[in-house]
């Protein structure tokens, strides 16, 4: 290497990247973005749950995230018991050795310090934990950026997600009650902070919105079971779900509404079969989306969505469409109140199919308004995006840059 030649500054992207998971999907993919707008010279790899997705879609070097092949299946026999076991010790020094050839890693997105689905704190909890630690040892900055986190009360998951967050370099959040919700964990957040979920940073699909008479509903679905408190109830919780839901696509067919199901996960596919199987009417169909981008142009084509998953919503609120919540989490009524739509949430637990039509039916009386104040509302979240990653580049790259010169000079 010559006197004047700099090594390209090296990027480690980390996560549930490449598993099924629509939304995650989509956050990899607006911080890839961010880096081949701003760092086009820095190289990218990935550690992550799909590692042959992510290299075949996103065209980056992937790693596996868990050494254990099984890790996200249930053990009950003593060699997958033993299986995982070993797998947490190797992940450390794996997890160890990828973070020491970065000078930087990104967490992009998700809700990696939440509990609001059901989560095992040696899952996760403890793969993000062996990262942020090894940041910290080796001097590699780690930064969580557009985070989900949220109250937990299981302490072990606790414990690791307040010190994986104490451990990283930088850390930022898609709504302030993740910010209050790691400040109230004891985690210093006094720099700490809030930006639009990342997936407003993607582009949106071009198209008009639908004009005439009333017509396509895209109703967003999900394998729900409630949270991680709620695991001795989380079957009476899918069924009250599934059911509601279940009766209010069926009285949108009722009407003569085409309605259209949406997933985010690839384990909501039984619920679409069930309600699909349930109302048996031409009038239903399911879409097959592979990406957010797939998601906004469903959206972008119907005149209404109902939604469950956080990305569902995000995907219809960034294409402009009235939009209307089956709530989960706080952080899907922050999300709504954030796109001037907080009074259209209805509890993802208790779907009263009854109630839901009515709120449905006042959302759609206000649709042109509402789709004013969407443009609005996106319009102020993409200047805010170009300020996080504006300020992510100041936070991460001088300092990848002056340890990679005191690396040359010695």
């Amino acid at each position: 290497m010559t006197s004047g030649a700099r090594r390209p500054v090296r990027v480690g992207l980390f996560g549930l990247l490449g598993s099924g998971n629509l939304g995650n999907d989509g956050s990899l993919e607006a911080a890839l973005g961010y880096l081949r707008a701003r760092h086009p010279q820095a190289v990218v790899d990935a550690l992550c749950g799909g590692p042959e997705v992510v290299a075949a879609r996103y065209g980056i070097p992937a790693t596996r995230l868990h050494w254990y092949r099984g890790e996200y299946r249930t053990a009950s026999r003593a060699g997958a018991i033993a299986g995982k076991g070993l797998g947490k010790l190797v992940d450390a020094f794996r997890t160890a050795a990828w973070v020491r050839r970065h000078d930087v890693v990104i967490v992009p997105g998700m809700g990696v310090l939440e509990a609001t689905l059901p989560l095992r704190p040696w899952g996760f909890p403890y793969a993000l934990f062996l990262l942020c630690a090894s940041g910290r040892l080796f001097g590699t900055r780690v930064a969580l950026v557009g985070v989900g986190a949220a109250a937990i009360g299981d302490r072990p998951t606790r414990t690791l997600v307040r010190w994986s967050a104490r451990l990283a370099a930088y850390r930022s959040y898609r709504d302030a009650l993740s910010r209050d919700a790691m400040r109230a964990m004891g985690v210093d957040t006094a720099r700490d902070e809030v930006f639009p979920d990342l997936a407003f940073a993607l582009p949106t699909p071009s198209g008009s919105a639908p004009s005439g008479p009333p017509g396509q509903v895209c109703v967003g679905v999900m394998d729900f079971h409630g949270g991680n408190d709620d695991r001795a109830r989380a079957e009476e919780i899918h069924r009250r779900y599934l059911d509601g839901t279940t009766r209010f696509v069926r009285a949108l067919v009722e009407d003569g509404r085409p309605v259209r199901l949406l997933t985010g996960d690839a384990c909501d596919a039984p619920v679409v079969a069930a309600i699909l199987d349930a109302v048996d009417s031409p009038l239903v169909s399911a879409a097959e989306a592979t990406s957010l981008a797939d998601l906004m142009k469903e959206t972008a084509a119907a005149d209404t969505v109902v939604a469950t998953r956080y990305h569902n919503l995000v995907c219809a609120l960034k294409a402009g469409t009235p939009t209307l919540a089956l709530s989960y989490a706080a952080k899907s009524d922050a999300l709504m109140a954030r796109m001037g739509l907080g009074a259209y949430c209805h509890p993802a637990r208790e779907v009263d199919a009854d109630r839901l039509l009515e709120q449905f039916r006042a959302l759609e009386e206000r649709s042109a308004e509402l789709r004013r104040t969407l443009a609005e509302r996106n319009l102020v979240a993409v200047r805010q995006l170009e300020s996080q990653f504006t300020a992510l580049t100041a936070a991460l790259f001088p300092a990848a840059d002056h340890a990679q010169a005191l690396r040359e000079a010695s």
